[in-house]
């Protein structure tokens, strides 16, 4: 298939970082395409919270608002698909789709997400976004200070298990992860947090935990830190360099989100550690400009 006329920038990832990274540089009057695989990370998730203006609504009706607004820019072009490889040639990059298409662009921003790995408990998985979560901020008003079981994955889950006693009654289950110090063990007593050491068997009914003898803890929400992993190898491919963080890697960036491989930047949550909706526009909005200064200034 021969190659797309050219585009003055490449938006990898048509969720909440990319689509705010392409408006800005559509309204900059700029040739932009935008690549989806169409996997959002929250697609498990019924209702958004936290995000200024959007609160409580599904979080496809606002990708899809998102994209409706952003489409209406005559410079913007759209493609569903997976790019599978990304070249650099001598005007900037060249990136292939797995259904044969290719395109062009003297710039890449990379807001390809990230997956969640969670630990092996059964009935995790199949409650993640929904009664197990991750993040406080987007989901503990709803458990409305009911019950919150935090399980852990190692000794960074003392940080969801010290923050979440401000949305709720909470029960650590260290679950053989780890062993709480003294000192641990008395910040978690003055948060009020109850201290559970026996093994978890399963999770049930709404976030249910059943213990390893059986013993059954009724709770209104689970909380448990996901392990981050690339959802594409793009960066890689690439030669981006990463940073390593407790919970995973994330693609390095500098403060424009300027990765350290010349012409591509980075932005969403495989830029950066937290993850949210909000934080995700606002990133996606920097990498917009910056590219657009790229093309104006020089990289």
């Amino acid at each position: 298939m021969a190659i797309e006329p050219a585009y003055e920038v490449i938006v990898v990832g048509g969720s909440y970082a990319g689509l705010s990274a392409a408006l800005q540089l559509a309204r900059a009057r700029r040739r932009v395409l935008v690549i989806d695989g169409g996997i959002r990370r929250n697609r498990f998730a019924p209702t958004s919270h936290g995000f200024l203006g959007q609160d409580g609504r599904a979080p496809g009706d606002i990708v899809a608002d998102g994209r409706a607004q952003l489409l209406a820019y005559p410079n913007v072009h759209w493609h569903d698909g997976e790019v599978q490889d990304a070249l650099r040639d001598s005007e900037g990059f060249i990136v292939s789709c797995g259904d044969g298409f290719r395109a062009s662009g003297a710039r890449l921003i990379l807001a390809t997400g990230v997956r969640d790995e969670l630990p092996a408990v059964d009935g995790l998985a199949e409650r993640w976004g929904r009664s197990v979560f991750h993040c406080p901020y987007c989901h503990g008003y709803e458990l409305h200070e009911g019950r919150i079981g935090v399980i852990a994955v190692g000794a960074l889950s003392m940080h969801h298990a010290l923050m979440l006693p401000d949305w709720g009654r909470v029960t650590f289950f260290v679950n053989g992860s780890f062993e709480p110090d003294d000192a641990q063990r008395a910040a978690l007593t003055a948060r009020g947090v109850s201290l559970e050491g026996r093994g978890i068997a399963c999770v049930s009914e709404v976030a249910t935990v059943v213990l390893a003898d059986g013993s059954r803890c009724v709770l209104d929400g689970l909380f448990v830190a996901s392990r981050l992993r690339m959802a594409s190898a793009l960066a890689e491919w690439l030669g981006c360099d990463f940073d390593e963080g407790p919970l995973g890697r994330t693609i390095r960036t500098d403060a424009t989100k300027r990765t350290t491989v010349r012409g591509v930047l980075a932005c969403g949550d495989a830029a950066r550690m937290a993850g949210s909706i909000a934080l995700a526009v606002g990133d996606g909005t920097m990498a917009g400009v910056s590219a657009h200064q790229s093309l104006m200034f020089g990289w």
